[in-house]
């Protein structure tokens, strides 16, 4: 059995804009998230290449599942209950350098509504206060516009450019890599 979580177990949700629910992904999720990442493959596109069937499905929620260096959320809009989008969390690491490296995506018709910016504020505050991580990354091709102004509003800083950094649709892409460190967040209040 799944729960919905708000601010990852606080007894009230979250009082913001458009308030959305996040949980855990299941290996369950794979009809529902397949074929809202089929419908939004113009929207992706170069960027993103989420799973679309339900072999590839697997094999990437199992890892997010099963890998405790990995973890996945499902965002979903509180008011109809659809499946808006993910937020993945790689390459988790403790010790002296407790960091992790955020990947994410809305789907088609979520996207520019603010449920994303919300979602990544709550697997930030997980992430950090629960988790114990002190810094979270984000690598961003330099021309996805609407996934840097994500990571601005989230608070991430612009740190540098990596050229080739990953290999993406068939090529070494360049990326732009974005941080957020628990000071940082703190002094933003």
């Amino acid at each position: 059995m799944t729960t919905t979580l708000y601010l990852f177990g606080s007894a009230a949700p979250p009082v913001l804009g458009v308030a959305p629910t996040l949980r855990p992904l299941t290996l369950a999720d794979g009809t529902e998230f397949t074929a809202r990442a089929r419908e939004s493959r113009e929207l992706h596109k170069p960027w993103l290449f989420p799973p679309a069937d339900a072999r590839a499905y697997a094999v990437w929620a199992g890892r997010l599942i099963g890998d405790e260096d990995r973890a996945g959320y499902l965002v979903h809009e509180r008011a109809t209950g659809a499946l808006a989008g993910y937020v993945a969390v790689n390459n988790i690491v403790g010790g002296a350098f407790r960091c992790g490296a955020l990947g994410y995506g809305a789907f088609a018709g979520c996207e520019g509504r603010g449920l994303m910016t919300e979602a990544l504020g709550l697997v930030v505050a997980h992430t950090m206060d629960t988790l114990g991580l002190h810094r979270l990354e984000i690598n961003v091709q330099p021309g996805n516009t609407p996934s840097i102004a994500l990571a601005r509003r989230a608070g991430f800083r612009l740190e540098g450019f990596s050229p080739d950094f990953l290999f993406i649709d068939g090529a070494w892409r360049d990326h732009e890599r974005w941080a957020l460190t628990q000071e940082m967040r703190e002094a933003a209040g």
